[in-house]
């Protein structure tokens, strides 16, 4: 059982590293080849992990050979268009200026209902409101209404936003976060100063964090 928990973490630990090189990407926003990677590694780590007469290298090895071909595979979709379009295909134009695209449809095997479904998802009901509907290389499907159903901005009325900025968190659960002090250019005594405005110290705080505009929000942490 011992060796058997141990396997377990060596190749749990191995997968952990090989997927973080391979991307922050969400599952549902791999490309094809990515999925395809994934799932052999998913597929090669269960053997071993679990039977004792397979040597662990037989895990191991294959995984690292799969994140070599992803790094491959990767760096030749930046450097060819040909074979990015080849390796990961082109997005399909389902509906085109408020028409759908029944070839394309049938080119992906889409039905209507699984467009409308996706609409949807993208908080279109109406399929009367789509101006156009592209369905991305990795599955996803970007939707641009029509000029009359567009949500209205501040440029639309001649206003102007004011800049917010990037929010930072300092505090997390009574910690503070030194390096986000550091990018401020604060020190760990401003931020003493900052929280004891709301009668607490950092370490009391359940999280502090300090917007684009200068304002601090600071909430205390519940004793249990």
């Amino acid at each position: 059982m011992f060796l058997i928990f141990i396997r377990s973490i060596i190749l749990y630990t191995l997968v952990l590293v090989v997927m973080r090189f391979m991307g922050k990407r969400e599952i549902g926003q791999l490309q094809p080849f990515e999925l395809a990677i994934s799932i052999m590694i998913a597929d090669l780590a269960a053997s071993p992990m679990a039977g004792l007469g397979i040597p662990i290298t037989y895990g191991i090895i294959p995984i690292l050979s799969l994140l070599v071909m992803h790094l491959l595979i990767s760096f030749i979709n930046m450097k060819s268009l040909k074979c990015r379009e080849l390796i990961c295909g082109k997005p399909s134009i389902l509906i085109y200026r408020g028409k759908i695209d029944e070839n394309a449809l049938i080119k992906e095997n889409f039905t209507i209902n699984e467009l409308q479904e996706r609409l949807r998802g993208n908080n279109i009901f109406d399929l009367g409101e789509v101006e156009y509907a592209i369905l991305e290389t990795s599955g996803q499907i970007t939707v641009i209404p029509k000029p009359e159903k567009r949500g209205v901005v501040m440029e639309d009325l001649g206003l102007k936003a004011e800049y917010s900025g990037l929010p930072y968190d300092l505090v997390i659960d009574g910690r503070i976060l030194e390096d986000n002090l550091h990018k401020i250019s604060k020190s760990k005594e401003w931020l003493e100063k900052q929280v004891a405005k709301f009668n607490m110290k950092p370490e009391e705080a359940l999280v502090v964090t300090l917007n684009g505009k200068g304002e601090i929000f600071c909430q205390k942490k519940v004793k249990k």
